[in-house]
């Protein structure tokens, strides 16, 4: 493999500074002979989309090919390090690919019949199945299970829990117990409180957070991702629910504070990261429209920067451009902190120690 140079202001903190890359590892010591291949602009530890669906297009579950040209895209966008939140393809082949980013796979949602999206989730016909199904799926997984904390519930004609707080404090034990994290996709208010209390890691989406909600998280640090950019979709949600005006006006009044409820939690002190929710609706490649929502809704640039790079890594237990971190970073010519749009247009990107473009 041959060894690289590169040099730049660093992120976060913005120092000049020479980096080197030898056998797929950062160096900060001098690598003769490395051929220097960006120089003068902008470096930042390998973009991540902590909320991504590698393997679910706009009818459903895919093949391999099309996941993998849905990977190729966000990495192209700078994106080097994928959460996939849930998905029905088994893409544990996407993961040998060393052109492809780096995927930490949650395995298939866990809901209840006909309380989530057709031929996504594994239907439980019992609650009393999550514990062990969560076992499964955190064997199956790289440390994260995802469940489905809400939906619409046709007999109620509104966004309602699927699971009671006992089953709750059972299954994330037993995922905890395995190493591994758990997240929901939550929408609404009511599912909030058992999950929160029940130990669970990580809220997907939260627009139904409240201020007590918003104490929750704080008091048992649970992390919120919120998908602004998937929230934009609501009001077709509400448009299309014709034989639901209950749910449509929930889902109304929930695109309408999203943002309010998303600033909150940010000043309240939730730790909050960058997701796109891409697969199905929402295209890949789209991570910088995500900070830049992030930073609408209060953030600073460099807060904002670090939900989708270095601060995302840390917690997902990766390294940022430490000696003897995987080389994963993205370059640009301009400084992405003081105009976000600079991050559309990644001059450079090294993926395990190769130039990608």
């Amino acid at each position: 493999m041959t060894s690289l140079h590169l040099r730049g202001a660093v992120l976060p903190g913005g120092e000049r500074r020479d980096l080197w890359i030898r056998d797929g590892l950062l160096s900060t010591e001098p690598v003769p002979g490395a051929r220097t291949v960006f120089d003068g602009g902008y470096v930042l530890p390998g973009l991540v989309d902590a909320h991504c669906h590698v393997g679910i297009g706009a009818d459903g579950p895919t093949g391999l090919e099309e996941a993998a040209e849905q990977a190729e895209t966000d990495r192209d966008a700078g994106t080097l390090l994928i959460r996939d939140c849930g998905a029905p393809l088994d893409t544990r082949p996407l993961q040998e690919r060393a052109d492809l980013p780096r995927i930490i796979r949650a395995g298939r949602h866990l809901a209840r019949p006909k309380r989530y999206i057709p031929r996504l989730a594994e239907d439980l016909e019992d609650e009393s199945q999550l514990p062990a199904a969560v076992a499964e799926q955190a064997a199956a997984g790289d440390g994260w299970v995802k469940l489905v904390g809400d939906w619409i519930d046709r007999s109620a004609g509104d966004l309602a829990p699927l699971w009671s707080r006992g089953v709750l404090v059972e299954a994330i034990e037993a995922a905890h117990r395995a190493g591994a994290r758990v997240t929901a996709h939550v929408f609404g208010e009511d599912a909030l409180p058992d999950l929160i209390e029940a130990g669970i890691d990580c809220i997907e989406h939260g627009t139904g957070l409240t201020d007590e909600t918003v104490e929750l998280m704080v008091r048992h640090g649970t992390a919120l991702v919120p998908t602004l950019i998937n929230v934009e979709n609501f009001p077709g949600f509400a448009a299309a629910a014709t034989k639901y005006p209950d749910y449509a006006a929930h889902m109304t009044r929930l695109h309408e504070r999203c943002d309010r409820t998303v600033a909150a939690a940010v000043e309240a002190g939730v730790p909050v990261y960058a997701g796109t929710d891409a697969g199905g609706g929402i295209e890949h490649g789209r991570l910088a429209d995500e900070v830049l929502a992030l930073h609408r809704i209060g953030m600073s640039p460099e807060q904002a920067i670090g939900a989708a790079s270095w601060a995302a890594r840390e917690w997902l237990g990766w390294s940022g451009l430490d000696h003897g971190s995987p080389a994963d970073l993205v370059c640009y010519d301009d400084d992405p902190r003081q105009d976000l749009r600079a991050l559309r247009h990644p001059r450079r990107i090294v993926l395990r120690g190769r130039v990608i473009t």
